[in-house]
């Protein structure tokens, strides 16, 4: 492969991304305010955010986790935020004892309250697995915000009107994940802004 072939691939991924972020700017500002303002009236009643995010989505619920409980920019008290996930010894219990759609269900059953907020990662928008959280936050009446992609009518099509859905402009796995991670800095930020920026 050439040298013009490799800079070409590094231009042509700079273009994809600020593309998609150009058309994320338009059509998305609003929602993620009102995803933010969900999520501080959510702390400010004293409940807690619980975050999911299945495959490669789950290492950016792991730093929206990490931002909440440690900070973002601001030095301030940690903010009530819990992982959902599958590592070590428990993921593979879960694994091999579960129904792939219910490997969640377990965890969200036994900390999940009314009044807290579940926040999914779904890049392709049909993993079921998220589906059933959906499902069984719908049922303990949690809102539910999900940030997904083009392609995400299972997940569209599961939530309710008090739900929340920030869907990325574009199709490409890669260009929704790192958005995505943009879309946690954003509300982030928003959040400390509101509760901490006096």
């Amino acid at each position: 492969m050439s040298d013009n072939t490799l800079l070409d691939k590094v231009k042509n991924a700079f273009t994809e991304s600020i593309q998609t972020q150009i058309s994320a700017t338009e059509s998305l500002s609003d929602t993620i305010v009102q995803a933010s303002e969900m999520l501080v009236d959510c702390l400010l009643s004293g409940h807690k955010i619980i975050v999911c995010g299945n495959g490669r989505s789950n290492a950016n619920a792991q730093f929206l986790v990490t931002n909440l409980l440690h900070r973002y920019h601001l030095d301030r008290p940690s903010l009530p935020a819990l992982l959902i996930g599958l590592d070590g010894a428990l993921g593979a219990s879960i694994i091999a004892d579960n129904n792939p759609s219910q490997i969640f269900i377990r965890q969200f059953e036994c900390v999940a309250q009314q009044g807290d907020i579940l926040i999914l990662l779904s890049p392709q928008g049909r993993e079921e697995a998220l589906l059933s959280l959906i499902h069984a936050a719908n049922s303990k009446e949690l809102a539910v915000i999900t940030l997904t992609g083009r392609q995400n009518d299972h997940i569209r099509g599961a939530l309710g009107e008090d739900d929340l859905d920030i869907s990325i402009p574009a199709q490409k796995e890669a260009r929704i994940i790192e958005n995505h991670l943009l879309v946690i800095n954003i509300l982030c930020d928003l959040i400390e802004h509101r509760l901490f920026s006096h």
